[in-house]
């Protein structure tokens, strides 16, 4: 059994609550999933809403953390409202950011034309933590977890899921 209690800080310019749990009989553990995904170009972007959300239902956990990896260093985690112009405004803005036509050392060293694919993974990140409430991933509505192909072909990637929660 659980029991709860609330305290409310009020500062001049900003108010927070913080809400305490203390789990009196634990029913805490931990879930282990890897997924193969495989993309098909450059850019590519896949909603990993569904995958992540069935993976909290198969944990059978009702509040917790979720953890999604990837243990690639030419992809990325992140989340998006995930529409069409969105996801042109996104690729539209990486290469801006990191153009692939200018010459990157990885690419003299090993000559395979994806230095780039390498520095927007380390900017974009290999991971994201979502907490889950009651079952249900703490989304907000416009907001989809999504993976992103940077190499520049297609790939068979490795996404690992790891949670730790409640029953």
């Amino acid at each position: 059994m659980a029991h709860s209690s609330t305290l409310i800080f009020c500062y001049p310019s900003f108010t927070y609550t913080i809400f305490f749990v203390a789990v009196l009989e634990s029913g805490m553990g931990n879930f282990r999933k890897i997924v193969k995904l495989r993309t098909k170009a450059e850019g590519d972007i896949i909603d990993l809403t569904a995958l992540l959300e069935g993976a909290v239902k198969e944990s059978k956990f009702q509040e917790g953390i979720l953890c999604a990896f990837v243990a690639h260093s030419t992809c990325a985690l992140f989340t998006i409202e995930n529409e069409g112009g969105l996801q042109k405004d996104m690729r539209d803005a990486l290469q801006r950011l990191f153009p692939k036509e200018i010459e990157y050392d990885h690419h003299r060293r090993w000559g395979d034309g994806n230095g780039h694919s390498h520095i927007r993974s380390s900017f974009l990140g290999p991971s994201l933590t979502i907490p889950f409430h009651q079952g249900t991933l703490d989304l907000g509505a416009w907001q989809q977890p999504v993976l992103m192909e940077l190499d520049n072909q297609g790939r068979d990637r490795k996404l690992i899921i790891q949670i730790i929660g409640d029953y």
